[in-house]
């Protein structure tokens, strides 16, 4: 934290996966679908409440103390092609920025990572439809080349992970990817210095909670929002200590 920082209330940054309707119970995860409807109130409310939603790159100003404001995070995790067709336009109504973090090798197929554990197969975007995203006003950070375990391959094959996926993306958008995301959310401390070795100026995890200038910008914790998500719990996940506490 700067000498200089200026005093900042906890940022929370929310992660989303798809923005879609569940599919038919018992699939596996449908938590992590966040149906259109609802994510349209939880902008809604954000602007409502004066909140400005930012990708990575608009909050970092205020994860490094050189601002404040009422800001807000918004994270999607592997690309969803959902997530171009539900989520862009209602964040670009409300002049929201966001980032979605990709997998360069899997563009324009599907979440083959969870095919095994029987959870339902959806398309990603392909690389013109991320840069239709980034057109739109959104970021694209990095997820790793194949949505890799980063803890069960060795330390070579981890950078070569972080690094390939970051070059890939930029030369098909032609844009710097400065932003990184632990699949699965597993990650060592190894892999903490990987990711500033490849570049990157912020990563995010899976970890439970709101942000402060306090956090490394190596392991920022995140704020999940999920398909029982209520509009009340949203406000209390963003506005209270909700997500502070010791979760185990």
């Amino acid at each position: 934290m700067p000498d200089t920082a200026i005093p900042q209330r906890p940022i929370p940054i929310l992660v989303y996966h798809q923005i879609s309707e569940a599919p038919p119970k018992p699939a596996p995860f449908r938590s992590l679908c966040v149906a259109p409807a609802s994510f349209a109130r939880q902008m809604a409310l954000l602007k409502l409440l004066g909140y400005q939603g930012l990708s990575m790159s608009g909050l970092l100003p205020y994860l490094r103390g050189e601002k404040a404001g009422k800001v807000v995070g918004i994270t999607f995790d592997d690309g969803y092609q959902n997530n171009l067709t539900h989520a862009l336009p209602v964040l670009q109504r409300h002049g929201f920025s966001s980032t979605c973090y990709a997998v360069s090798r899997l563009l324009g197929k599907t979440n083959v990572w969870d095919e095994d554990i029987g959870v339902v197969q959806v398309p990603l975007m392909d690389a013109d439809e991320l840069r239709l995203w980034v057109a739109g006003g959104q970021e694209v950070g990095s997820h790793t080349q194949n949505h890799a375990r980063l803890l069960q391959i060795g330390a070579q094959a981890a950078l070569a992970e972080m690094t390939g996926d970051k070059l890939a993306l930029e030369g098909l958008l032609a844009t710097p990817v400065q932003h990184f995301c632990y699949p699965f959310g597993e990650y060592g401390p190894e892999h903490v210095l990987m990711a500033r070795q490849a570049g990157f100026q912020t990563v995010t995890t899976t970890r439970r909670g709101r942000s402060s200038v306090m956090n490394n910008l190596m392991e920022l914790p995140r704020v999940p929002v999920v398909r029982s998500t209520s509009l009340p719990v949203f406000w209390l996940k963003i506005a209270t200590a909700y997500e502070d506490r010791d979760r185990g």
